[in-house]
């Protein structure tokens, strides 16, 4: 085999094994989920499966009890609402008609999560009670001395 025919082979298996990592990699990043509606349309065959289960929580579904630390909440994608239970404390971000997403398995009609990921709003807002003034304070704050004195 020529040196060329080499360089080419070594340089064509590099290529596939980066391909193969970016691709498994890759796969591994993405959090994929299943909605109510999906979930439900599955019936029997999702019995006792692990899934992610994606969806907004209903208001007024939330019952908690400070005690044993147990969630009871609905998830829905507005086709389907499925009920939720969760034992522990959750993020700081979980709330009533917010995103989440459940990491469980799905028996006799109730999503039994070990996790709960919430999602957060891609809008920015400013905290509220802050004035206009209070941001040109901020932006003397930031400038040089020299500035400042304008």
């Amino acid at each position: 085999m020529s040196k060329r025919a080499k360089f080419l082979l070594g340089g064509i298996l590099i290529v596939a094994v980066i391909a193969f990592l970016a691709i498994y990699v890759g796969r591994e990043a993405v959090i994929y989920f299943v909605t109510p509606a999906e979930l439900q349309t599955e019936g029997a065959r999702a019995q006792g499966k692990a899934y992610r289960l994606g969806g907004m929580v209903v208001q007024g579904s939330l019952r908690r009890d400070a005690q044993s630390l147990q969630m009871r909440f609905e998830l829905t994608d507005g086709k389907a609402t499925l009920p939720v239970s969760y034992q522990g404390i959750p993020p700081d971000l979980f709330a009533e008609g917010r995103g989440a997403v459940v990491e469980g398995t799905y028996q006799h009609g109730v999503f039994q999560a070990s996790s709960i990921m919430a999602k957060h709003s891609e809008e920015y807002r400013a905290p509220s009670g802050q004035s206009e003034l209070g941001y040109q304070e901020i932006l003397k704050t930031l400038q040089k001395p020299s500035e400042a004195k304008r």
